[in-house]
């Protein structure tokens, strides 16, 4: 149905109400971390700042070693999306390409571990991790993430289905053996879903907070999102230094997806095309 002038303006009107609105509270959250601890109690607020006070950053930052949080949140960030491309790629192409005896039970068994919630799991997760010595360290963070996700694998899986025979049928008749199709062929194929995947594990690992609260004591092993929620117990009666914080802390997940929302868009769409 094709939309008259007006249609399209009062459209696009109503678009960017709605993204005014959703943009709000971000907006007030910069704005408040550049405002002095008075002016954030004042009442009624004030919208802008009277003094802009962009020491409140690096006040903030200081106050407790968030470069060691932040080292720790890229190590796991880094290191658990490396291991989900390699382990799901390779998962998902064995699902969705060779045939074996009881395929689809194992196939079925695997989704089906994505209804179960995280905290039925943690327990078991935490003993078994506490029997190899790894609380308190990094490990219980990025050693799973090499034996894939799930959700990930059905992603990969769903694109890989849609992809003719012919080419690894044409690939093996000029020789190659299966690892090489599968690097040389359907690697770049996937390589739009692969980039999804990169994206959205590096957003849900950056804002886990559960994970490091039950297998980190140390505060030198806390993550980002484990230290910020540490920062709030400790000034929990001040708000600048806290909203300060927490715009670092959204900082890159935003420039990520910015950068990545062209390959979301077309890793979504390969991956829902039948």
């Amino acid at each position: 149905m094709k939309l008259s002038k007006l249609e399209k303006n009062i459209f696009y009107i109503l678009l960017t109400a709605f993204s005014l609105y959703f943009l709000l509270p971000f907006v007030w959250m910069i704005l408040t971390a550049l405002k002095s601890e008075a002016e954030a109690y004042t009442f009624p607020p004030k919208f802008f700042p009277s003094v802009w006070h962009f020491d409140n950053f690096k006040a903030a930052w200081n106050s407790q070693p968030f470069g060691t949080y932040l080292a720790n949140s890229l190590i796991v960030a880094v290191l658990t999306t490396i291991g989900q491309i390699v382990s799901c790629s390779m998962v998902a192409y064995g699902f969705a390409r060779f045939n074996f005896k009881g395929k689809k039970v194992l196939f079925t068994l695997l989704l089906c571990t994505m209804m179960l919630p995280w905290d039925v799991t943690a327990i078991p997760l935490y003993m078994e991790f506490k029997i190899f010595g790894w609380i308190n360290t990094l490990k219980p963070l990025i050693v799973p993430a090499f034996f894939g996700s799930a959700y990930y694998i059905f992603l990969l899986h769903q694109s890989l289905t849609s992809i003719p025979r012919d080419f690894e049928e044409a690939a093996k008749i000029d020789g190659a053996n299966e690892f090489q199709v599968f690097t040389r062929i359907f690697l770049p194929i996937m390589r739009p879903v692969l980039n999804l995947i990169g994206v959205l594990n590096i957003i849900t690992v950056w804002n886990d907070y559960l994970g490091p609260l039950v297998f980190l004591n140390d505060r030198s092993k806390y993550t980002l999102a484990l230290g910020l929620a540490a920062f709030k117990g400790v000034h929990t009666q001040q708000i600048v230094p806290t909203m300060a914080i927490t715009v670092v802390m959204v900082i890159p997940p935003l420039i990520a997806f910015g950068f990545a929302q062209k390959y979301i868009i077309e890793g979504m769409s390969g991956a829902i095309k039948e």
